[in-house]
């Protein structure tokens, strides 16, 4: 067999303040629906499950979706996700109680914030990683402030092109940015990975890369992208799977994130001899399966995620119905994701753009505005 890069010759240097090993991210999401005690309970649990980091999300609907987005396909069935984002909004202490037992049981400690409020929320409460979920990989105002801080920041890359990725990263700075390869699809099928693009992105991009599996099986994506010199692998975490949380029905429960947790570490021990590991992935997964998750390593969208491409990611919408003639603005267009239901807009690099521009016909609340808008 040709011999193959390993995670020596490939994995970039991750900043001083992580593990010097791969980082295993539990992605606890809305597993907590607003319980604090529920909340505190995931971080125990992860802490127990072989976890580095703990992850959750900082969630003000409204720098996420319209009020009119309407019903949303989810792992869980069609969805009101914006009434359900509403019920998962939560204060300063909430926040700041699960870092602190975070950090007790020795953990790291990341948010995703989804705007502007939500960043300043997570610089309250000192959280030194942020990071920016697929969905907001185009929201570059957002990306531009969090720059503007000393946190470390992980982009997910998920219903992205290379084009999308690093116009993120040009803004980003790649001197303590984390890239995380993705698929936005729910559950993402595991042969659809691409995980060779983990060595490949790194090389084309110079960034160190990880990758966040939304994949079911606990182990296959996150072995192999431990050969493929990733630095990090989040996987989402819940107590049960028959829990209320968005993401519950294809989140690893503690049982099987200590399996996911044991088998990367026992890749990375293997490293040294990269064709140890090899052998290893293909004894335990079937060679053919190994080289079908590992894929061809040239980036695109994903089949499972090609759909949502305009619509999961940002673009700018109308904050309210606007009149023919009504000159743009912060007060009446906003940065969302589209979703289903509404037109999908611009993409958010023209917001500076529009601000002052009139509208040549009305739009309606929460519709996308479009160049046939302005012209």
């Amino acid at each position: 067999m040709k011999k193959q890069k390993t995670t020596a010759e490939t994995k970039s240097e991750i900043p001083a303040a992580l593990p010097d090993r791969v980082l295993i991210i539990a992605e606890t999401g809305s597993a907590h629906n607003g319980d604090l005690s529920k909340a505190l309970e995931l971080v125990d649990a992860a802490a127990e499950s072989g976890a580095d980091c703990l992850k959750t999300q900082i969630i003000f609907a409204d720098e996420i979706i319209h009020p009119d987005t309407g019903y949303v396909p989810l792992p869980g069935g069609s969805t009101p996700l914006f009434d359900v984002f509403r019920s998962l909004e939560q204060g300063k202490d909430f926040f700041l109680k699960m870092k602190e037992r975070a950090e007790e049981k020795g953990l790291l400690f990341c948010a995703s914030p989804f705007g502007t409020r939500s960043l300043a929320l997570m610089r309250e409460i000192g959280c030194g990683i942020i990071k920016i979920a697929s969905p907001e990989l185009n929201h570059f105002p957002l990306i531009r402030e969090a720059a503007e801080g000393d946190e470390l920041m992980l982009l997910s890359s998920g219903v992205s092109t290379l084009g999308d990725i690093e116009k993120a990263l040009l803004i980003s700075g790649i001197d303590r940015t984390i890239l995380l390869h993705c698929i936005t699809s729910y559950p993402a099928p595991e042969i659809e990975y691409n995980v060779k693009l983990i060595r490949n992105l790194h090389a084309v991009l110079g960034v160190p890369v990880g990758i966040s599996d939304h994949s079911t099986n606990p182990l296959i994506v996150p072995s192999i992208a431990t050969y493929y010199g990733a630095v990090a692998i989040e996987k989402h975490f819940t107590l049960s799977k028959e829990g209320k949380g968005l993401d519950d029905p294809i989140a690893l429960v503690p049982e099987t994130f200590r399996q996911m947790t044991d088998a990367v570490r026992e890749v990375e021990n293997l490293m040294p001899k990269p064709e140890d590991a090899y052998t290893s992935l293909c004894e335990k997964f079937g060679k053919d399966l190994v080289e079908e998750v590992s894929g061809d390593g040239v980036k695109h969208l994903a089949p499972s995620e090609e759909a949502n491409y305009t619509t999961t990611n940002r673009s700018i919408h109308a904050a309210r119905k606007l009149k023919r003639g009504e000159v743009l603005g912060p007060d009446n267009m906003i940065i969302l994701r589209t979703e289903k239901v509404l037109r999908p807009g611009l993409g958010p690099e023209y917001y500076d753009m529009l601000i002052g521009k009139k509208v040549k016909r009305g739009v309606g609340n929460g519709q996308g505005i479009i160049w046939d808008d302005l012209f």
